[in-house]
């Protein structure tokens, strides 16, 4: 009845503007092929990782609180990588046990004093600091604690953060060396990722995909997950055939918003100069969108048609399959 994507992006700076590349968007949840498959959807998305960046290749994964776990910490360290999120309020972590006076039996205390991490936000002495925060100079309060969290078994980088208009947040690094205001700062542009995203549905049309099967077995609405080791193989093929659809349908897709954003980066003057449409407000030094970039193609889109590239397979391939009364209608009114 449903299904939802994991997807992951590279997040890249040019002229000081930073944005998020899509990557790639895989559908981890919704269909199940077999009873023996126990995989969560966090073994998917470390395994998705490790499929895309390699096992020798270290990177730094800004995520939500979701991925805040225990197993994806320790998929991250055995990739050589580092973990940077946010952790639910509830959250608890230990201290580390203090070295036993005398021998003792048995193993050595491994933790120490428990602590509610929310708590430090009224017991403990916050440090003020000036952090770039989602494009603007924010004065915050940080505490920072180095402390042992038990779905991960080793000493872990926790940031309290206090803002003076988004409340407060609980930050979790794997690595000890980075500093508490990079931490802030590296999870506020995680919004980079949001943005793409919203760009890859309302101006991409990435996830736009309709495609059907007509054979599919009617379900209920919230039925969950659709379990198909009880289904013949030739509708499993079938099902494995629509999904690989869907998949090739929305990595299309977001080639194509990479494509706008590498013209965005590479030939800013050019969009603007062919953008032909209005803003309120060109602010200079900002990269243009993927929809102003979209925008500047489509109004440019008539040229190319009467022959700027003579000859060209794609020239031959639009004009097949375009409608000239459409295309005539554009190109007087531009």
């Amino acid at each position: 009845m449903g299904h939802s994507f994991q997807s992951f992006g590279i997040l890249c700076c040019v002229k000081g503007y930073h944005f998020c590349v899509p990557v790639c968007a895989i559908i981890h949840e919704g269909l199940v092929f077999s009873n023996r498959d126990k995989q969560t959807l966090i073994d998917k998305a470390g395994s998705m990782l490790g499929d895309i960046f390699g096992k020798h290749q270290e990177f730094l994964l800004l995520a939500d609180a979701y991925y805040a776990n225990g197993k994806m910490l320790k998929a991250l360290v055995a990739l050589g990588s580092i973990l940077i999120s946010r952790v639910r309020t509830n959250a608890v972590a230990y201290e580390k046990a203090s070295a036993p006076t005398r021998k003792q039996r048995g193993r050595p205390k491994l933790y120490g004093t428990k602590i509610k991490l929310s708590d430090l936000f009224f017991s403990a002495i916050f440090t003020e600091c000036t952090c770039n925060i989602y494009g603007e100079k924010v004065r915050v309060e940080y505490l920072c604690k180095d402390l042992i969290w038990k779905p991960f078994g080793k000493l872990t980088r926790f940031v309290l953060v206090k803002h003076p208009r988004r409340g407060r947040m609980i930050l979790m690094s794997s690595d000890l060396s980075i500093s508490p205001i990079e931490m802030i700062e590296l999870y506020s542009l995680r919004f980079k990722i949001e943005v793409t995203f919203k760009h890859a549905i309302r101006n991409v049309g990435a996830f736009s995909y309709h495609f059907w099967m007509a054979e599919m077995t009617p379900l209920k609405q919230k039925s969950g997950n659709q379990y198909l080791h009880k289904k013949e193989q030739r509708y499993r093929d079938q099902v494995r055939r629509k999904i690989k659809a869907y998949h090739c349908f929305v990595q299309t897709g977001l080639i194509a918003q990479g494509m706008l954003q590498y013209l965005s980066m590479t030939q800013t003057q050019l969009v603007w100069n062919h953008f032909g449409s209005w803003i309120r407000t060109i602010r200079p030094g900002i990269l243009p969108s993927e929809a102003i970039v979209s925008n500047a193609l489509w109004n440019t889109l008539p040229y190319f048609l009467q022959g700027s590239i003579t000859g060209g397979i794609v020239e031959k391939f639009i004009s097949s399959r375009i409608d000239r009364k459409r295309a005539e209608s554009m190109r007087f009114a531009g």
